[in-house]
């Protein structure tokens, strides 16, 4: 599956993003309490500090070592202790159920869309939104077909929605992802 990403403004992090599964899954697992820009430029920062961005050796590695580095300036995460315990256990899964490969989780026997977001759902730190999110991202961006996929990606999947990354192509769809957030969170206050 050949995907170009462009989330975090950053050519080398939005290529790290493009190339690597395990990257794009990270990048989406850190993506609460910050920016979408800050989460999904971790991967690359976590690459550059560890040497590479592994599953089985992220997953062997010694817990504190690992926090120490997801907290060096500038810190992977704004909460670089929950979040580093939450990756390594993301980690875990990938190399121990899926043998290492991120991309297995929506591309081992076919799956369908429903299948997929199953998949997604039982991951740490990945609840029902999260997942959803991740399948239209799989689905718009990143050439997944599987059937049924807008549908079990609802409400993200929709074809033209400005929603959340899965919809960002570039700064300008970026900016109106924002706005739209921001739009939510108002009405919900409201």
């Amino acid at each position: 599956m050949t995907r170009e990403l462009h989330i975090t403004g950053d050519e080398a992090a939005d290529r790290l993003l493009s190339d690597d599964d395990f990257a794009l899954l990270v990048g989406m697992l850190l993506d609460q309490q910050v920016p979408m820009e800050t989460a999904f430029a971790g991967p690359a920062k976590l690459r550059d500090r560890l040497g590479a961005l592994d599953a089985a050796a992220i997953a062997r590695m010694d817990p504190d070592a690992f926090q120490a580095a997801f907290a060096e300036k500038p810190a992977v995460h704004r909460f670089p202790g929950s979040m580093a315990k939450r990756v390594q256990q993301l980690a875990a899964v990938v190399a121990d159920e899926w043998g290492g490969d991120a991309g297995a989780i929506w591309r081992r026997g076919e799956p369908d869309g429903p299948e997929v977001l199953r998949r997604l759902q039982s991951l740490p730190g990945f609840g029902d939104q999260k997942a959803r999110i991740f399948l239209a991202l799989l689905g718009k961006r990143a050439g997944f077909d599987g059937a049924g996929w807008v549908d079990a990606s609802a409400p993200y999947g929709e074809e033209g929605a400005k929603r959340s990354v899965a919809d960002i192509v570039d700064a300008a769809s970026l900016a109106e992802v924002r706005a739209t957030k921001q739009a939510a969170k108002r009405a919900a206050k409201g």
